[in-house]
C-alpha cells in the first residue's frame, strides 16, 4: 500500500498519468508493459512471476504492473493487485484473445466505474479476419471502452534519432461508439504502440459486465505434458533440467576455474589480513568474505544464473504454466499445488526470491511451500558446494542419489506438515497456455532480475553471515559446538570430524564444501557416509539468509518453529538413510 501511495505521489510530482495494469496470471501483462515501455521495472521483480506490483516509467505514463489475479485462491499477490485498483483510477485491463468472454466476466466487476482501456493479448494466436476485428469493435462500442488487440511480446515503439520516444500519435482514437479526439503526436498511427497510447489518452468507464460476447475460446494444442500417465513424469524431469545443467557446469567448468580464481584472490586476501580488526577477520579469515570469494563467483553465482535463465525460458515459452497444470493433481496429494512446486524448484537458484515468490501461493499452502523451500531447495550456495564435495572425493555419480533422496524426503516432510485443508482445497490451477518460442529479451530481463536480487539481497546477508561466522570462529564458538556435537555423529554412522561442517553449514550453506577441503573428512568416508554427511549438513537447518527472509515474510516466531520442526525431520531422515544404506550396501 505504501508503494502504491508513493507511485501516486510520484505521478503527481512528475505530471505522468498512472495506469494500473490488471489481469489474470499468464496473460502477458509484464511482457506487454516491458515491450510498451522498453524498460525494466523500477521496483523489485522476482523471476518466475510478478509477485508484487512493479513500476515502469515513461515520459508520459507510469505503469503499475500488478500480480496476476487468481480469483479462486486467497493469495497475497492477488490482494496486492486488488489494492492497486483501490489506489488508481485509470486501469489497463489485459485479457487473452483465446478466452476474452470468461476473463471479462471475471474481471469487469473488479474495475467497474474506473476509467481505462482493454488490451487483448495473444492476438497472434487468433486468425485475424474482418469478422474477428469487427467483433472487437462491436464489443468496444457495447462496453464504451477502447479495445486494442496486440501481440504482447512485440509492441513496436516508434524510433527517433536512434532512440525510443514516448510521443503520442496523430490518428483519431479507438472508436468507442462515440468517436475519439485527435492527439498531437508524431508516431505512426499503424503500430500497436500508437493504438495503445491513443486508447490510454481516451479511456472509457468500465461497466460491471459485458452484454455482448465474442464467443468461444481457443484451446492450445495438447502435448505430452497433458497426458495423465506420463505428463507429470515429463514435467518433473523438465524441472530437473536446471540442476542437470548445473552439474555439467560443475564438472566441465567450475572445477577448472576454481583454483585459477582462488589464485587471483590471494593478493587481496593477503592485503586484507593486514587490516585492523575486525576487518581482517571478516575479510581474510578462514570463513572471510574474500576467502570464500572464489566459491561465490565460480560456483554460487553461475548456478543461480543457470536456474534464472532456464526458468526464464520456461516462463516465457509457457512451459511453467503447462508443468503447473500437469503436476497439480499429483502435488495436491501432498498438500501443495503445481504452482507451489515451481516455487520450490526456484529455490535451487536462490531461496530468497523463491520464498518471496510464495506470495502467489494460496494462504493455506504458502507456509507449507516455504517449509519445502527451506528443507528441500538446495540453493545457489548449497547445491554447488554439494557438487564440489562429490567431485573432490571422486563420487560425482552421487548427485543422482542425492537429488532423489532430497526430493523423496521433502515430499514426505511436506505431506506430514501440510494442513488438512490444503488437501481438501478446491483451488484449481488455470487451464494450459499456448507454447511459443522464447523471447531473448524477456529471458534476459529474468536473468537480470535474478542477478539484481542476488546482488542486492542475498549478497548483503551473505556478508553479514561472513561476519557472524568469522566472529564465532575467532571466539572459539564454532570449534566448541563442533566438539559438543562430535559424539552425536555416531547416531548417523559418521565420524566426529563431520560435526564442524554441520555447525558451519547451519550458518552458511557453502560450509558444506569444508568436507572436501584439504584433509577434509569426506576423503575417508564411504559413499553412503558422504551422502549422509552432505544431506545432514544441507537440511538440518536453513541458512541464515533463508531464515531471515522467512522471518520477514511471515514472522520471527513462525520461522523459529519451522527451524525446530525441520531439524527434527532432518535428524530422523538422516538416521534412516545412514543405517538403511549401511544395511543395503555395507
Amino acid at each position: 500500500m505504501r508503494g502504491a501511495t508513493r507511485a501516486i505521489e510520484d505521478g503527481r510530482r512528475t505530471g505522468r498519468e498512472t495506469v494500473a495494469v490488471v489481469g489474470k496470471e499468464s496473460v502477458g501483462k509484464s511482457a506487454l508493459v516491458s515491450s510498451l515501455t522498453g524498460d525494466r521495472p523500477t521496483s523489485d521483480n522476482f523471476r518466475g512471476s510478478t509477485v508484487r506490483s512493479e513500476r515502469y516509467v515513461t515520459a508520459d505514463f507510469e505503469f503499475v504492473d500488478t500480480p496476476g489475479i487468481v480469483l479462486d485462491a486467497d493469495t497475497e499477490a492477488t490482494r496486492d493487485a486488488l489494492s492497486q485498483l483501490e489506489d488508481h483510477e485509470r486501469v489497463m485491463l489485459v485479457v487473452p484473445a483465446t478466452d476474452v468472454d470468461r476473463n471479462l466476466a471475471d474481471l469487469l466487476p473488479l474495475v467497474e466505474g474506473r476509467l481505462g482501456t482493454i488490451v487483448v493479448t495473444f492476438w497472434d494466436k487468433v486468425a485475424e479476419t474482418a469478422d474477428t476485428r469487427r467483433e472487437l469493435e462491436q464489443l468496444s462500442a457495447d462496453l464504451g471502452v477502447p479495445i486494442v488487440p496486440v501481440d504482447a511480446r512485440d509492441v513496436s515503439r516508434p524510433m527517433t534519432d536512434g532512440g525510443v520516444t514516448d510521443a503520442g500519435v496523430t490518428d483519431a482514437g479507438v472508436d468507442r461508439g462515440g468517436g475519439g479526439r485527435e492527439s498531437s503526436a508524431a508516431a505512426s498511427p499503424d503500430t500497436d504502440y500508437a493504438r495503445i497510447l491513443r486508447a490510454l489518452e481516451q479511456p472509457g468507464p468500465f461497466p460491471g459486465s459485458a452484454r455482448r460476447r465474442v464467443g468461444g475460446r481457443i484451446e492450445p494444442p495438447k502435448t505430452i505434458l497433458e497426458r495423465p500417465s506420463v505428463g507429470p513424469v515429463v514435467s518433473a524431469l523438465l524441472l530437473l533440467v536446471p540442476a542437470a545443467i548445473a552439474v555439467w557446469f560443475a564438472n566441465a567448468v567450475a572445477g577448472e576455474l576454481d583454483p585459477l580464481v582462488g589464485t587471483a584472490f590471494e593478493p587481496a586476501v593477503a592485503r586484507a589480513s593486514t587490516l585492523p580488526q575486525p576487518f581482517a577477520t571478516v575479510l581474510a579469515s578462514e570463513y572471510g568474505f574474500l576467502t570464500m570469494g572464489p566459491f561465490l563467483f565460480v560456483w554460487a553465482g553461475p548456478t543461480m544464473l543457470v536456474f534464472a535463465v532456464v526458468l526464464g525460458i520456461y516462463k516465457n515459452t509457457g512451459l511453467v504454466t503447462r508443468m503447473t497444470v500437469s503436476l497439480h493433481p499429483t502435488m495436491r496429494r501432498f498438500g501443495l499445488s503445481g504452482r507451489d512446486l515451481v516455487r520450490v524448484v526456484m529455490g535451487f537458484g536462490c531461496n530468497v526470491p523463491a520464498v518471496v515468490n510464495t506470495r502467489s501461493c494460496s494462504d493455506c499452502t504458502r507456509c507449507t511451500t516455504i517449509s519445502a523451500i527451506s528443507f528441500g531447495s538446495a540453493c545457489s550456495y548449497q547445491f554447488p558446494a554439494t557438487l564440489a564435495v562429490f567431485a573432490a572425493v571422486g563420487m560425482s555419480w552421487l548427485v543422482g542419489p542425492y537429488l532423489l533422496v532430497l526430493a523423496a524426503t521433502t515430499l514426505v516432510y511436506v505431506a506430514a506438515i501440510a494442513p488438512s485443508e490444503a488437501r481438501r482445497s478446491s483451488t484449481v490451477v488455470d487451464r494450459r497456455t499456448f507454447l511459443q518460442r522464447p523471447d531473448p529479451r524477456a529471458v534476459a530481463r529474468e536473468a537480470w532480475s535474478a542477478l539484481r536480487e542476488f546482488v542486492l539481497k542475498a549478497l548483503p546477508i551473505f556478508a553479514l553471515i561472513t561476519f557472524v561466522a568469522a566472529a564465532l570462529d575467532r571466539a572459539g564458538v564454532v570449534d566448541a559446538l563442533g566438539s559438543v556435537l562430535e559424539p552425536t555423529m555416531g547416531l548417523f554412522n559418521l565420524p566426529g570430524g563431520v560435526a564442524l561442517t554441520v555447525v558451519l553449514a547451519s550458518i552458511r550453506k557453502d560450509g558444506i564444501a569444508l568436507l572436501a577441503a584439504d584433509g577434509g573428512s569426506a576423503t575417508a568416508l564411504s559413499p553412503v557416509q558422504v551422502l549422509v554427511a552432505v544431506y545432514l549438513a544441507g537440511v538440518l537447518f536453513p541458512c541464515l539468509v533463508t531464515a531471515f527472509t522467512v522471518a520477514r515474510e511471515v514472522s520471527i516466531r513462525w520461522a523459529l518453529a519451522m527451524m525446530v520442526r525441520q531439524a527434527g525431520a532432518a535428524v530422523a531422515f538422516a538416521m534412516a538413510i545412514a543405517w538403511g544404506g549401511t544395511l543395503l550396501f555395507g
